[in-house]
């Protein structure tokens, strides 16, 4: 179990580096992360590298048994780059130049940082590829994190060669973009500009495939890096850290490149829910690279400094939410950053070793924490989960554009289906439209607005060799190019589902909050007078009634079973929840999509439907503030609520090594059973 933090001694005296490593020793810390913004450090100029300080650490951290992820410093240009090379900044749709005095100020396609990067990367795995406290290599830091997209004629002239790469003919790019609405033919692919600030709309499949080249282009930065460090003769494993379901970056397309997915992730402790959305980001780490087990490589031990309010996490949940990452699959719990920094952007982000040093609670957290980590036994990868819920990065970028019936956060969305299956301790994989669907007794597809032919063939085969697949509204509307195929909406699966789309019936969209609000409130009634203005629609179905935001959708049937109507607005009367029978197995479409209990009772449905049990037995009775998760035959049990829980469970306490039937979970408490039938 990996366990430490980013160190950078760059930013302290020599004379403080031995009680760090005191202190390491002290905490359990067993791996940290070396270099991520020390370009300036190691090298002062061009051509000019000073190693002797990096050697020195290097050194004393090897001599205390301390490993190193070495990162290649290549995360922020120093001064001297961007003076000598001010063509190398980034800019924004509107032009403007992004200067350096922050990070991340460079083009991503500019030659000239890419040029200095190599020679960076090249010195650095040469002089320390044989080092022995190097256990891995980190490449850059995040990954497009503060430049989602440069629009530079950098970015211009790549995005050509990218275009014509993909499409060979400019004719054929035509075609796929439809150029011929508002006269945007192009006759040569340099007349293509990326999709600067312009005077209204933007071709949506441009704009589409932007995305995909910027993602590519990212990605091609860290290809770059590992291939000189794996040249080099380098055998450690080589990652960059993930931020989540992070909206520039198609990270299924990432995961292959490399060796194991690290990611970084900081809820908010102000938000009694954010566990959740933690979940979620941690099981999306998990899938990307289900049989490899992943890295938490940043965190927070206690407040951060950039949201309007930042609050401490509470005594207790540094340890919950530590322990959530490593029952979702991860072999390391690691933090930004080792020592608090005194001066700079992030000095209010406390560290594992915060200003007021050793006295405080967080401290004793990291310590005992450190501790707790290493008594743990050699944990299995975990197990595929028998529900899998679909995400899809090119859908989000397409379902992003402007100019549809309503306007969808996807992302939001998708995370609101987790969170309905979380609330019911039911483990969930999240997959890719196209990736095997074999395995899993249900498959939730939610608003899969762009669907390419091989998505929609994988989920229908799925269905047919006896799976479940639940659909919802706004899917099946697009092709990859974002544009309709022949017969308009729900073209490839309404012939396979027994129906068609006729219009989408936009309702209004409900307020921000609106989750857990109540029928009569602000968030819209459950009956509806129905005509212009209606914000919900009601669905009588087999679980009960739901209330159906943003879309009622005029579907039409023609071979299908008809399991739930609308029974208020517009489309009362008319279908809203069929289901068919293919092959061995079923498929499930709902025309609009649920508010939060809707969805939690349409999803505890799908689930008895299918068969598919909850984690451990009695799961229904546990509180949905407590995280029950299993990572082979080890279920590990988190209280996220307020109030003290007791949960019965027949197994052993893995830290106390006692047999148990029942463990009682005071807040942000957490423990360890192995359910290993004797």
């Amino acid at each position: 179990m990996h366990y430490g933090g980013d160190y950078n001694p760059e930013q302290w005296p020599e004379h403080v580096w031995p009680e760090d490593i005191r202190l390491m020793k002290e905490a359990g810390v067993t791996t940290v992360t070396l270099g991520v913004f020390a370009w300036a450090r190691i090298q002062p100029a061009e051509g000019v590298f000073e190693w002797e300080w990096l050697d020195r650490i290097l050194g004393l951290l090897h001599a205390a048994g301390i490993g190193v992820d070495m990162a290649t410093a290549t995360a922020s240009p120093p001064p001297w780059a961007t003076s000598a090379y001010p063509d190398m900044l980034p800019r924004t749709a509107d032009g403007a130049i992004l200067w350096p005095g922050s990070r991340q100020a460079y083009a991503p396609t500019s030659p000239e940082y890419r040029r200095l990067a190599r020679e960076l990367v090249t010195a650095l795995v040469d002089r320390y590829v044989d080092h022995p406290a190097i256990v891995m290599w980190h490449v850059n830091n995040e990954l497009g994190c503060h430049v989602h997209a440069d629009y530079s004629d950098h970015a211009a002239r790549a995005f050509r060669v990218w275009l014509q790469a993909k499409y060979g003919h400019i004719d054929e790019l035509n075609t796929a973009w439809g150029t011929d609405f508002w006269s945007q033919r192009y006759t040569t692919f340099d007349q293509i500009v990326p999709p600067r600030s312009m005077p209204y709309s933007p071709n949506s499949s441009g704009v589409l495939d932007f995305k995909r080249f910027t993602s590519d282009a990212l990605l091609d930065l860290y290809k770059t890096e590992r291939d000189i460090i794996r040249a080099a003769g380098a055998t450690q494993p080589i990652t960059t850290n993930f931020m989540g379901a992070f909206p520039a970056a198609d990270y299924w397309s990432w995961a292959p490149e490399l060796d194991f997915i690290s990611d970084d992730n900081y809820p908010d402790p102000n938000d009694p829910e954010s566990f959740r959305g933690a979940a979620f980001t941690r099981d999306l780490m998990r899938s990307l690279k289900p049989d490899v087990p992943w890295i938490l490589m940043e965190q927070a031990s206690s407040a951060i400094n950039w949201r309007p309010t930042n609050a401490p996490k509470a005594p207790g949940q540094l340890a919950a939410l530590s322990a959530q990452a490593v029952g979702r699959g991860a072999d390391g719990v690691m933090f930004f950053q080792w020592r608090q920094s005194r001066r700079g952007s992030e000095k209010f982000l406390t560290g594992m070793l915060p200003h007021s040093g050793t006295r405080t609670r967080v401290w004793r957290e990291v310590v005992e924490l450190g501790r707790t980590l290493g008594e743990l036994p050699k944990l299995e990868p975990s197990k595929r989960a028998n529900v899998a819920l679909v995400f899809d990065w090119q859908n989000w970028w397409a379902i992003s554009n402007r100019d549809h019936p309503v306007e969808l956060d996807y992302l939001a969305l998708v995370q609101r289906w987790y969170d309905a299956l979380h609330r019911q301790h039911i483990q969930i994989d999240i997959v890719h439209p196209e990736h095997d669907l074999s395995a899993y007794q249900l498959v939730i597809a939610p608003h899969l607005y762009l669907l390419t032919d091989a998505a929609a063939t994988n989920l229908v085969e799925y269905a047919e060799q006896g799976g479940h697949l639940l659909l919802s509204a706004f899917t099946d509307v697009v092709d990859e190019t974002d544009g309709f195929r022949e017969h308009g909406y729900l073209a490839t699966l309404g012939p396979t589902l027994g129906i068609w789309l006729e219009e989408y019936g936009a309702l209004v969209p409900p307020p921000q909050a609106s989750a857990g609000t109540s029928a009569g409130d602000t968030a819209g009634t459950l009956r509806t007078s129905g005509g212009p203005g209606e914000d919900s629609a009601a669905v009588a179905a087999p679980w009960g009634e739901l209330r159906g935001e943003y879309l009622a959708e005029v579907i039409h049937v023609t071979d299908a079973d008809i399991l739930g109507t609308f029974t208020s607005g517009r489309n009362q009367g008319l279908p809203a929840f069929i289901t068919k029978s293919l092959g061995t197995g079923q498929a499930h479409y709902l025309a609009t999509i649920p508010d939060d209990a809707g969805m939690t009772a349409l999803t505890a449905w799908a689930v008895a439907t299918a068969g598919v049990e909850a984690t451990i037995p009695g799961a229904a009775q546990v509180p949905d503030t407590v995280e029950v998760i299993a990572r082979g035959e080890i279920v590990f049990l988190i209280n996220h609520g307020a109030a003290a829980t007791t949960i019965p469970i027949e197994g052993v306490d893995v830290t106390a090594d006692q047999p148990v039937s029942q463990v009682t979970l005071e807040q942000f408490e957490w423990r360890v059973i192995d359910v290993t039938p004797a």
